[in-house]
C-alpha cells in the first residue's frame, strides 16, 4: 500500500536541467534583467532558467546559444 507521503513525493518531482546560462551571463558582465531584455523574456524567467526550474523553449534556447556564441548542446547539455 502506498502512503500519502509517498504519493506527495511523486507529485513534487521536478526535472532540473543543467545549463551554463549563469556562467555565460556573468562572464559577459550582464545582470539577469539585462539578459532578460536581450532575450525578450522576464528576469524571473532567466532566474528560473539559471537555477534549473525552467526548461527553455527551443527558440529561446537557440537565441541564448547564438547570443553567447555557442551551441545549444554546449549551453544545455
Amino acid at each position: 500500500m502506498t502512503s500519502a507521503l509517498d504519493r506527495s513525493k511523486a507529485v513534487k518531482h521536478t526535472c532540473h536541467v543543467r545549463n551554463r546560462v549563469r556562467q555565460c551571463r556573468e562572464t559577459k558582465g550582464l545582470s539577469q534583467g539585462e539578459l532578460a531584455g536581450e532575450m525578450d523574456v522576464s528576469r524571473q524567467t532567466i532566474n528560473s532558467l539559471e537555477v534549473g526550474r525552467y526548461t527553455p523553449s527551443l527558440p529561446l534556447a537557440l537565441r541564448l546559444a547564438a547570443y553567447f556564441g555557442t551551441t545549444v548542446e554546449e549551453m544545455f547539455g
